[in-house]
């Protein structure tokens, strides 16, 4: 028996043995992911055909290594209930693709059908969550691992073994209009975020392409794509953390950014593709192109041919949609690409197909259909969206809304009930009876209440409603619903969108103001409304001071899926207590940016003079409130020799009514031979309390938490002290010097 048919070898040993045996062409076809698969099938009614150029592909190349987006549906692949794939029809058509790769492959090699993966599967019937940047304020890792294994579950039942998940994105510039796949502006969080995805779908059998590697989210001006004008330690301090901690969690592969980062593009940069990625972090799976992006290096290179060529020697293993890697065979033949790297990105591929059980077990059940969960089934979507929203401001007790007290309600905005404007960007047609907008969530947790809605475009009927209301809700925000009129990219990104999109892949902004005639609304609304409650759905921080100055409460929703709008009014109305912190700050305006709350200390050596009584952030990292506070007690400090330091502390719910704890332990080194940052998260905790719980916790920092990038790009523990500082929302909660460093670790 041939070696790579036998099962009890390792999956190294397999794929050695089966790519010495494959011809050039063959090799070829396993790097090649140029079809878009939301072609491949056509459905009229139960009727599936296989696309002319899916079988021209397969036969030419004797299989195919892999076929993204099968079960894609959205505006971009115009894929809907009418003619997309879902129940047993998406069974169905995996196994199509799939008998028809294997029968023209020489040695039976499956395929790899990839799926996208930004806030769960994007296809019909998809289970959803929030986007990243709302899971960010849920500083709940746990959670989301859950959750994220719900979506692998329901992925493996459609035949999914290898998503492409949003996951390694630092936002570091709001006007990006992709800052909703960012889990927030932090290492650290991102990184425990990026973790607990990774494991989670691989838990269901499901491995992570982990995107975008890397400094993505740095941007020029924040436009997508744009150069990262940033050196070697910004990038190893804030962006690449993420990154090993996915690889780390066991990421089967790594997507290339769009971006380039000190003059080399992410897709022909050796130094971090081979000496980083795999060198540094141990990487041994595949590194994937990011769509069409190899065909992007032809302004340097003068060629598709020597694009591919410049790509793969450079790291990237496998292409997607693009012209180059279709001549990867042909650059091979002329010496421009080593055969001996080729089989080694064949080998990686291959490796991933015997270790995913591709090549022993297929095909999916003919009887089967996809996993349908519903949110009682699979909470973990719901939880996610209650825990994120954040409160941050609250005179005169606005919240939480008093069903005796709040008769008649007004629900006023672009948000108020506009599905699609929850979900953010790659989302697929929804089922919309099985969802949740605000003013559905607000019907159901407030059924005596008289609800009087409207989207705010008819300012008379607003300021109407208004004054007939107990309390007005004004429900504001951005959109990145591709679900109006778009005119897309090769890639899929919006290159054109009507006034409705102000947000998502493609859609990036200059002032951070809030779209249409939002503020206008806010204004007329607020000189008549006796109580006024704003709340901010969006995928972005927008600048809103002056809004945040008068209103009486005030609470932001980053995009909360498709039960926010329960989520939300539980939140408003009490049923749940507001427990989110912000994962990346907002701005008083877009001229301060940026206003992260980690720069280098000697930003702010001076402020602008024309800013100075707002200077910075309008409300900062972590920040957030409840309805009642937890309180601190007993914070100690604890250092054992040759250990690093521990912070144990007493939390006490001291109300009637729960509430939760999100406790932050920031780090300041107060030594070095490189300037610091003001602050660093190195650890946190989320604790849930019931009426008069006390519980105790400590956060525990590890040696690799202390240590710095020194001028000479070492990583060590300088000498000399720290400060600890542990803040919970707005309030500081402890704060204390000690001798953190190598001397204390000797």
């Amino acid at each position: 028996m041939e070696a790579y048919l036998d099962r009890q070898l390792p999956p190294e040993a397999r794929a050695r043995d089966l790519c010495a045996r494959m011809t050039l062409e063959e090799k070829a076809g396993q790097v090649h992911q140029q079809l878009y698969g939301f072609n491949t099938v056509m459905r009229e009614g139960d009727q599936l055909v296989l696309a002319e150029d899916f079988q021209a592909e397969t036969r030419r190349l004797g299989g195919l290594g892999f076929l993204y987006g099968l079960f894609r549906a959205d505006p971009w692949s115009g894929r809907t209930r009418q003619n997309g794939l879902y129940g047993q029809n998406a069974v169905r058509a995996y196994n199509l693709v799939q008998h028809y790769t294997i029968e023209h492959s020489r040695f039976g090699i499956p395929l790899v059908v990839t799926a996208e993966y930004s806030h769960g599967h994007q296809a019909l019937d998809a289970y959803l969550l929030p986007v990243n940047l709302a899971v960010g304020c849920t500083f709940d890792p746990e959670l989301y691992r859950k959750a994220a294994s719900r979506c692998a579950r329901q992925e493996r039942s459609f035949g999914i073994r290898l998503s492409n998940a949003s996951l390694l994105d630092i936002l570091r510039d709001p006007r990006w209009g992709r800052s909703e796949e960012c889990f927030g502006e932090d290492p650290c969080l991102s990184s425990r975020m990026a973790e607990a995805l990774v494991q989670g779908m691989a838990a269901e059998g499901v491995g992570v392409v982990a995107k975008h590697f890397c400094a993505q989210g740095e941007t020029t001006g924040g436009k997508n794509a744009s150069p990262a004008r940033i050196g070697e330690r910004e990038l190893r301090e804030i962006h690449l953390p993420a990154a090993e901690a996915a690889v780390k969690a066991g990421a089967m592969g790594v997507m290339a950014a769009y971006n380039e980062i000190d003059g080399l593009p992410c897709h022909a940069n050796e130094w971090l593709l081979k000496d980083v990625l795999r060198g540094e972090f141990g990487f041994e799976g595949f590194v994937m192109a990011d769509g069409c992006a190899v065909d992007r290096l032809d302004a340097m290179t003068g060629s598709s041919l020597r694009s591919a060529t410049l790509a793969m020697n450079s790291g990237v293993d496998v292409g997607m949609w693009d012209r180059a890697f279709s001549q990867v065979d042909e650059a091979v033949r002329q010496g421009l690409i080593p055969m001996e790297r080729l089989d080694e990105a064949v080998r990686r591929v291959l490796i991933f197909k015997f270790a995913s059980g591709l090549f022993d077990d297929p095909y999916l059940p003919e009887d089967a259909e996809p996993l349908v969960l519903t949110p009682e089934e699979a909470p973990e979507s719901l939880q996610l969206a209650r825990e994120s929203a954040v409160l941050l401001k609250n005179e005169g007790c606005a919240l939480p809304l008093s069903p005796g007290v709040c008769r008649r309600i007004a629900l006023i905005g672009p948000q108020a009930n506009d599905l699609y404007a929850q979900m953010g960007d790659y989302t697929p047609p929804l089922n919309r009876a099985a969802c949740s907008t605000l003013a559905d969530g607000l019907a159901t947790c407030l059924p005596d209440a008289e609800l009087l809605v409207t989207d705010g475009e008819d300012f008379d009927l607003a300021v109407s409603y208004a004054a007939q209301a107990d309390a007005v809700i004004l429900a504001l925000g951005g959109s990145s619903s591709r679900f109006t009129r778009v005119v897309f990219d090769a890639n899929g990104e919006a290159r054109e969108a009507d006034a409705a999109m102000d947000c998502g892949e493609g859609v990036d902004l200059s002032a951070l103001r809030l779209s249409g005639a939002q503020e206008a609304l806010f204004s007329a609304v607020r000189g008549i409304a006796g109580r006024l409650i704003t709340v901010l759905i969006c995928g972005r921080p927008y600048a809103i001071a002056d809004i945040a100055a008068q209103t009486d409460a005030l609470m932001v929703c980053f995009y909360p899926g498709p039960y926010g709008g329960q989520a939300i009014a539980e939140v408003l109305t009490g049923m749940t207590p507001p427990s989110g912190r912000l994962s990346a700050s907002l701005p008083c305006s877009a001229a301060e940016l940026p206003v992260f709350y980690n720069p280098k200390r000697s930003d702010r050596v001076r402020t602008y003079v024309d800013a100075r009584s707002h200077a910075g952030a309008l409300y900062a990292f972590g920040q957030g409130i409840g309805y009642h506070q937890p309180v601190y007690s007993d914070v100690r400090l604890l250092q054992e020799p040759g250990q690093a330091p521990a912070v144990s502390f007493t939390v006490r719910n001291p109300s009637e009514a729960p509430c939760a704890a999100v406790p932050l332990l920031f780090l300041t080194g107060l030594s070095g031979d490189i300037t610091r940052r003001e602050l660093e998260l190195k650890a946190f905790t989320r604790i849930p309390l019931t009426p008069g719980e006390t519980r105790t916790a400590t956060l525990r920092l590890k040696p690799d938490d202390l240590a710095i990038w020194n001028r000479r790009m070492q990583r060590v523990i300088p000498d000399g002290p720290v400060r600890l500082t542990l803040k919970d929302g707005f309030e500081c909660v402890w704060e204390a010097v000690c001798a953190g460093s190598a001397e204390a670790m000797a």
